[in-house]
């Protein structure tokens, strides 16, 4: 229960110091006026999106933790602060400097993380369903990279 606290706490401070150079968010001026594809959720979505997301990562994390040891271990945790990182580093990037193209950069290489998270975990020794704590994160990631994607594209491409 210790490690799964641990990374609970971890990622809600991530999401806590991404929130703070959001700002208003998704209901900003700047980004209501974006082009918005046709499946953008209403923006209530978006926090409930990352409750559930944070929370299945960290009992995914938990179970990477009590299945690796040593340098194995290190280097998940290594892993994991480059993806902590990306997630933090978006915020600003899109909601901040209303930086695009960076921003899906950031996400494509933080859904290409969590996608090797996923395939490395079956290396992964602890026994238990923690290895379905990662769809969400996988899932939610697919729908603000599509996202992200209709923002950078052209509107009358």
């Amino acid at each position: 229960m210790l490690p799964f606290l641990a990374f609970v706490l971890l990622n809600f401070l991530g999401l806590y110091i991404g929130g703070r150079f959001t700002g208003p968010g998704v209901t900003s001026s700047w980004y209501q006026t974006l082009d918005q594809a046709p499946w953008t959720p209403p923006g209530w979505v978006f926090g409930v999106a990352w409750t559930t997301v944070m929370i299945g990562f960290s009992w995914f994390m938990a179970g990477v933790w009590q299945g690796t040891s040593g340098e194995v271990r290190s280097r998940w945790m290594l892993a994991f602060a480059a993806l902590w990182l990306l997630n933090v580093a978006w915020n600003p990037v899109f909601f901040v400097w209303h930086q695009l193209a960076a921003a899906l950069v950031i996400l494509v290489l933080l859904l290409l993380g969590v996608v090797a998270f996923a395939w490395a975990s079956q290396n992964v020794n602890a026994a238990g369903s923690w290895r379905w704590g990662i769809l969400p994160y996988l899932l939610w990631l697919l729908v603000a990279t599509s996202l992200n994607v209709w923002y950078v594209l052209p509107s009358d491409a």
